[in-house]
């Protein structure tokens, strides 16, 4: 009863995946395809925001000198919001121009925007509490892997699909496609061994049509390890080329550097007085207006304060010696 109920079902696993496993296989790969350019698009996303920040502070650090007073987290929470208005200045501008009045079709989408504001909150959440020492430098980039991981945008496709989950299942899609392509050459060989049993040699037209579909079924498992291997190494240089993993550790990288090199300049990381919060839904326009306004009336008091000090009047006090 179980030998008849396994023979059964082995017989319709070869009539069925027969049928099905190659385009099974190609449909397959056109989804683990287009998987992987999703999950290395959203990855990149983190990758662009830490670029354009360290090129903000390489700026920020060809005009900066250590001053006495210096507060690592005021100069990144600076920096950090300079570089989230900026990156969106452009789409704001034209965004009046496009068909989606609100923002990019591709930040809708990708959720770039939210998961650039999560990101730079969660940073200074963490860099607030740091407690500044000469002689040692904090875990930057553990806190930056950490804000990266975090992110439920950009750790997610979409903010739903989970990336970890889709690298790991594009990672096993090459072996598959092998695995593949050798089940389909034993299904091939399966279904075409027992017709050879029923040649009768007597009969050369009977056994020239039962050659004729055994080749044909040898032919389907060679064609399906060809396959495999073909999609094999096709999925291998896609994932190779678009590696989220590699794309990942860069962009840490890149951030650590970031913070290490504002934390090198700075002498304290004190927090003022009144700290603004970072809105992310401010018009990128009008907050970078008000930071240029801050900056030039910054300037102004300076120089008003040092043509002060020039033009203070000088007493000239003769001292006597008395005998």
């Amino acid at each position: 009863m179980i030998n008849h109920l396994i023979n059964t079902l082995v017989d319709w696993n070869i009539g069925f995946w027969t049928e099905v496993l190659m385009p099974f296989m190609t449909v397959i790969f056109g989804a683990g395809i287009v998987a992987r350019v999703l999950i290395y698009y959203t990855i990149m996303r983190e990758e662009v925001f830490a670029r354009e920040f360290d090129r903000r502070v390489d700026s920020h650090l060809e005009v900066t000198r250590v001053k006495d007073h210096l507060s690592f987290f005021s100069t990144t929470k600076r920096l950090l919001e300079k570089t989230y208005y900026e990156m969106f200045e452009v789409r704001a501008l034209m965004k009046r121009r496009k068909p989606d009045m609100v923002m990019h079709w591709s930040d809708r989408v990708f959720l770039v925007k939210q998961g650039t504001a999560w990101m730079v909150k969660d940073l200074l959440r963490h860099l607030m509490y740091l407690r500044y020492n000469k002689d040692g430098r904090p875990k930057l980039l553990q806190i930056a892997k950490n804000s990266f991981q975090r992110n439920p945008c950009f750790s997610k496709v979409f903010g739903v699909l989970p990336g970890d989950l889709l690298t790991d299942m594009t990672n096993l899609l090459p072996g598959m496609f092998i695995v593949g392509g050798i089940f389909g050459t034993f299904l091939g060989i399966m279904k075409a061994l027992p017709d050879l049993g029923s040649m009768d040699l007597s009969d050369v037209q009977g056994s020239k049509l039962i050659m004729d579909q055994f080749l044909l079924k040898v032919a389907f498992s060679m064609n399906t390890s060809i396959l495999g291997i073909i999609l094999s190494v096709v999925t291998s240089l896609v994932n190779t080329t678009f590696s989220p993993i590699k794309t990942f550790v860069e962009t840490v990288d890149r951030l650590e550097s970031s913070l290490d090199k504002i934390w090198n300049i700075s002498t304290n990381n004190d927090l003022p007085k009144d700290i603004p919060q970072f809105d992310e839904h401010k018009d990128p326009i009008d907050a970078l207006a008000e930071q240029a306004v801050d900056m030039e009336y910054a300037k102004a008091q300076r120089r008003n304060g040092e043509l002060s000090n020039e033009t203070k009047p000088h007493v000239d006090v003769d001292v006597k010696q008395t005998g």
